[in-house]
C-alpha cells in the first residue's frame, strides 16, 4: 500500500461515548467516523481489538485473533431481535468519563448471555452467517473457543493450573472437554461472530467515507492465552507449561530497572522453520479488519531483551537476535501480490534503536514513528519536525505517555522554554501548538490522540506503563463531537495538503 499524505486521530472504541458503561461498535462509533470524515481527517487509529483480561490492557488479550466482546454494541443487538429494552431496567448507573471495568465486565457479559440464550430462535440468514463465520475462523476460533469456556470453568485461573492432561492438550481430554462445555464453546463462538459481524460493517461505513483504519499488532502476546496455550511448541515453555525466559526491557534513563512484561518469548527456529505460518495467519487476520498495521516493538524484530524467568525485575537479562530480514521477507512473500505492493505496516520503532533496527525498517521501507512531544531538550532531537523525513508518521504523543498539556504542566521549565520557541507561541494552547507542528512537517501521516484534540490534561491519560490498575479507563463525552472541533482541524487539513 502506497501511504498517502493524511492526518488523523487515535481513539480506542472503549473511549467513545455512551450510555453503556464503555465505548462500543453501535451508533457513536458511527457518529465519530462522520465527524471525522467531516474535519477532513482519513485515518482513524484505534489499539489492539482483542478480548482483554486482569488489568484490562488492550496489549494483554486472551488471543491474538479474537475480537473484544465488550465492544460489542447492545443497540445492535435490540435490532437483531437479540436484546430487548426490558433487558436493561437493572442497568447500573456508570460513570460517563470513565470505563469501570470492575462494574461493567458481569453486567454486559450476563446481557450478552442473554443475547447468546436468544440466537437459536434467530432469523435462519443470520444463523446461516453465524455457520459461515465458524467454518471460516475454526483455525483459530475453535482452540479460543474451548480455551474461554475451561477458563470460565477454572474459576478464572490461568491455564497452567489446569490438569497435565488439558495443558499438554492431550486428545482424550480435548474431547472430554469439547464435550462437557459444548454450551460454553458455542457461546463464546457468538460473541466473535458478533463482534466480527459489528466490526466489519463499521469498517465498511468507515472506508466508504474515506476513513482509513490503523490496527495494532503488538509483537508478544499475553501467556495466559489461547495462543500459547494451543501452540506451545512456538513458544519457551518447560515441563511445567510456565515460560522459561520472558520478555521485558533493560534499565534506562526511565527506569533504574528497566520493565519487566512477562510476555513468553517466541522460538524463532521454530517459526522459521514452518514457514512463519502462525504470524502470517496472525497479520491476515488484522488485515482483514483493518487497513494498516502498527508494528509495536519494532525493535523486537532485530534483537529483544531476555529475562530468565522468575527474576524480579529486568536488571539481569541479555539481548538476543531476532528473526530479522528473513521474517520481513516472508510477510512480503505470503502477504503480498503484485510488483510494486508495500506492506501496509508502520514500524513502533521507539526506545533503543541500534544501527540494525534502522537497517531492517529501512530496508523494507516502513515509516517509523515520531513523537513530538518527546523532542524538547535539543535542536538535534530526531522527534523534532526539521529532523523528519516524508517516509515516517508523525505524534503530538501516544497512549503510553501523558497528553501534551498534561506534558506541559509538568514538565522542566527549560524544556517548556525550548517548546515555546522552536513553536513559536506562548504556551496558552500547547495541545494545538503540537498538532499544528505535525500537521506542518513532512512526515507522510500526522495523527494526534483524541485528547490533544480536546486540549485534555494528565486526567485524560490512557495508560502509565508499569502502573497496575486504573489504566484503559478515559471515555470522551458525548458533547465532545462538536462541528466547531471539525472545522478547526479541516482548516489545518487544508493549509498542509492532509
Amino acid at each position: 500500500m502506497k501511504f498517502e499524505r493524511s492526518s488523523g486521530v487515535l481513539l480506542h472504541p472503549t473511549s467513545l461515548p455512551g450510555p453503556y458503561g464503555i465505548g462500543d461498535l453501535g451508533p457513536q462509533a458511527y457518529r465519530f467516523v462522520d465527524w471525522l470524515a467531516s474535519s477532513g481527517c482519513k485515518l482513524w487509529q484505534v489499539l489492539p481489538l482483542g478480548p482483554t483480561g486482569y488489568g484490562d490492557s488492550p496489549y494483554q488479550c486472551f488471543s491474538a485473533f479474537a475480537g473484544n466482546p465488550y465492544l460489542i454494541s447492545f443497540d445492535a443487538l435490540i435490532e437483531d431481535g437479540l436484546l430487548t429494552p426490558n433487558d436493561f431496567a437493572g442497568m447500573p448507573s456508570f460513570d460517563a468519563s470513565r470505563v469501570d471495568f470492575g462494574l461493567l465486565i458481569p453486567w454486559k457479559l450476563d446481557l450478552l448471555q442473554k443475547a447468546f440464550s436468544r440466537f437459536s430462535s434467530a432469523p435462519e440468514a443470520l444463523l446461516t452467517e453465524y455457520k459461515k463465520f465458524c467454518k471460516q475462523n475454526a483455525s483459530w476460533l475453535e482452540d479460543y473457543a474451548l480455551f474461554m469456556a475451561l477458563k470460565e470453568a477454572h474459576g478464572g485461573g490461568a491455564w497452567n493450573e489446569w490438569s497435565e492432561d488439558l495443558r499438554k492438550r492431550k486428545p482424550a481430554a480435548m474431547r472430554k472437554a469439547r464435550a462437557e462445555h459444548a454450551e460454553g464453546i458455542q457461546r463464546h463462538c457468538f460473541y466473535q461472530f458478533i463482534f466480527f459481524r459489528q466490526w466489519r460493517k463499521l469498517r465498511e461505513y468507515a472506508n466508504a467515507r474515506g476513513i482509513k483504519i490503523i490496527g495494532d499488532i503488538p509483537i508478544f502476546v499475553a501467556y495466559d492465552s489461547a495462543d500459547v496455550w494451543a501452540n506451545a511448541e512456538l513458544f519457551f515453555l518447560g515441563a511445567d507449561s510456565l515460560p522459561t525466559v520472558v520478555a521485558g526491557v533493560p534499565p534506562d534513563y526511565f527506569s533504574a530497572t528497566g520493565q519487566l512484561w512477562g510476555n513468553p518469548l517466541y522460538r524463532w527456529k521454530v517459526h522459521r522453520e514452518t514457514g512463519y505460518t502462525w504470524w502470517l495467519e496472525r497479520f491476515r487476520s488484522t488485515l482483514s479488519l483493518v487497513d494498516i498495521v502498527r508494528l509495536d516493538h519494532f525493535r523486537g524484530f532485530a534483537g529483544y531483551w531476555e529475562v530468565k524467568f522468575g527474576q524480579p525485575t529486568a536488571e539481569h537479562g541479555r539481548w538476543v537476535k531476532g528473526p530479522g530480514a528473513d521474517f520481513f521477507r516472508a510477510l512480503n512473500k505470503g502477504l503480498l501480490k503484485g510488483k510494486n505492493a508495500r506492506l501496509p505496516i508502520i514500524a513502533e520503532d521507539l526506545g533503543v534503536i541500534t544501527p540494525d533496527v534502522v537497517k531492517l525498517r529501512d530496508d523494507f521501507d516502513l515509516p517509523g514513528m515520531r513523537i513530538l512531544q518527546f523532542g524538547f531538550d535539543s535542536p538535534k532531537n530526531p522527534f523534532l519536525p526539521h529532523n523528519y523525513i516524508p517516509n515516517c508518521v508523525a505524534y503530538t504523543g501516544s497512549h503510553d505517555n501523558d497528553t501534551a498539556l498534561g506534558w506541559y504542566n509538568t514538565a522542566p521549565e527549560h524544556e517548556k522554554d525550548f517548546a515555546r520557541r522552536y513553536l513559536r507561541v506562548d504556551g496558552s494552547d500547547f495541545a494545538w501548538d503540537l498538532i499544528r507542528g505535525i500537521w506542518a512537517s513532512v512526515a507522510v501521516f500526522a495523527i494526534a490522540p483524541m485528547q490533544d484534540v480536546l486540549s485534555l490534561g494528565s486526567e485524560a491519560r490512557m495508560n502509565f506503563p508499569s502502573k497496575l490498575g486504573g489504566n484503559w479507563e478515559w471515555r470522551m463525552r458525548e458533547t465532545d463531537l462538536s462541528p466547531q472541533l471539525a472545522g478547526r482541524l479541516k482548516e489545518l487539513n487544508e493549509l498542509y495538503l492532509r
